[in-house]
């Protein structure tokens, strides 16, 4: 008898060690771990990991622009994370930097160093030049970790891909394309707005009459300077325009330079009315000032990746931003944007200026939200941390973001951003320089304010 009395009691005793076992959501044990249905342990956290310039040349994009990518953890985690269909559950993300100095030499190693001590999950998360990436992706490549991240142009990115040793098949990259079309049946293809040169050839329209069609042409010799340089000169030769020694790459100069008078005096005795840039932004307030001091003072003046920030432009001194030409990607006044939770680009405005104190607004910030929102979706699209799942999502992404309609190409897994022509204007705001759209085919990206021409000098 006393036999039929235990057994109902370790029956009960099983029932309630298995009811502790777990929490009130079913979620495993009381700390949460495991997922309730006998599934793998719950991570803690989803790991993004990645080298950032917050010192250095490329401060601006790490130490400014990628509050962008902050915002969007800070988004989504204030859903409770990111929903992973295999833990059935929701995960908070949190992205690990280090200082990479603005140094492409040290990327590679300080990001291996995140992959085998820290263990991150994922890599990227914001926007760099493409030579300040090429070791983020080898590592990738190495390790078979998902890498999301921005790297600027199309050309000299792909011509850095084509040439590693062996297909990045874990990179998906953000940028704009100099000149190169997207493939037939992209909706991207035949779309001026998606191209640099026909934007600031549609910019050049409204006064190329007005000037002899002569450029000095001058850029930073690495990859993104020289791919721009050699795709940018045969561009403008075939609309008519008179590159100054081309043909030698008269102009590309080598990292360290800070005299630049035998370069603008050649483009002087020349009669050049037309000066285009590609270079780190205190590389091109030299020039100005060195192109002032010597009495070069062209019409137009076109800089690319050295006007993108009011952070760096203001260290010229004087007036020598007025009217200069820069590349123009994200405005607050995108119409299609769509952050994570409904955020808009005008919310995302307002908490910059609430974080920064109310400085002008870096493009940027659009940018690198809308990098990290994408690698966030293609996780739940996932329903996984495996990184081949993820890649998988990655490409087939057709999403909605802070930067518009994003899809990567099948072949490059590149997604094209579209390009406007913005120009450094004064204003009565407090920070006096703002560069609005002056030109643009995207209508979703309309033109703001009018071009101005000639550059001012005094």
């Amino acid at each position: 008898m006393k036999r039929l009395y235990i057994i109902p009691l370790l029956i009960a005793l099983v029932a309630l060690m298995a009811v502790a076992a777990c929490d009130g959501n079913g979620n495993g044990d009381v700390n949460g771990n495991g997922n309730g249905n006998g599934g793998p342990e719950v991570p803690d956290e989803i790991l993004i990991g990645d080298t950032v310039s917050y010192t250095g040349p490329y401060a601006v994009f790490g130490g400014v622009a990628s509050w962008g990518t902050e915002a969007a953890v800070e988004d989504i985690n204030a859903q409770g994370g990111i929903y992973v269909e295999e833990y059935g559950t929701r995960i908070p993300v949190r992205w690990l930097t280090v200082d990479c100095e603005s140094d492409p030499l040290k990327v590679a190693t300080l990001t291996e160093d995140m992959i085998l001590n820290d263990e991150v999950d994922f890599l990227g998360g914001h926007f760099e030049v493409p030579t300040m990436r090429q070791g983020t992706a080898m590592m990738a490549q190495k390790y078979g970790i998902p890498a999301v991240f921005g790297v600027g142009t199309y050309e000299a990115w792909v011509g850095i891909r084509d040439a590693a040793a062996e297909p990045w098949t874990y990179s998906w990259a953000f940028g704009f394309s100099i000149g190169t079309p997207a493939a037939e049946g992209d909706f991207r293809a035949d779309d001026p707005g998606y191209l640099m040169m026909p934007t600031w050839f549609g910019a050049l329209d409204a006064f190329a009459s007005d000037t002899n069609k002569k450029a000095a042409v001058f850029a930073f010799d690495d990859a993104d300077g020289r791919g721009w340089y050699l795709g940018f000169t045969a561009a403008v030769a075939d609309q008519g325009y008179d590159c100054y020694r081309a043909e030698d790459q008269f102009g590309i100069y080598p990292p360290g330079t800070n005299d630049f008078t035998s370069l603008i005096q050649e483009w002087k005795d020349n009669g050049c009315e037309i000066l285009w840039g590609n270079c780190p932004a205190p590389d091109m307030g030299t020039v100005l000032k060195q192109c002032q001091s010597q009495g070069f003072e062209p019409k137009v003046v076109f800089a690319t990746r050295g006007a993108m920030f009011y952070q760096e432009i203001v260290s010229w001194g004087g007036d020598l931003p007025d009217g200069v030409g820069m590349e123009v990607y994200w405005t607050p006044e995108m119409e299609n944007a769509v952050g994570i939770g409904g955020e808009t680009a005008q919310g995302l405005v307002e908490r910059w200026y609430e974080y920064s104190g109310n400085e002008p607004v870096p493009q940027g910030i659009g940018w690198d939200y809308a990098v990290a929102q994408t690698l966030f979706d293609a996780i739940e699209r996932a329903g996984t941390l495996d990184a081949d799942a993820v890649c998988a999502a990655l490409a087939e992404t057709d999403l909605m973001t802070m930067w518009g309609r994003v899809v990567f190409e099948a072949g490059t897994q590149f997604q094209r951003v579209p390009c406007q022509f913005g120009q450094w204007q004064k204003t009565d705001n407090p920070w006096v320089w703002e560069a609005p759209t002056v030109f643009s085919y995207n209508d979703f990206m309309p033109a703001t304010a009018e071009l101005i021409f000639p550059k001012p000098w005094e």
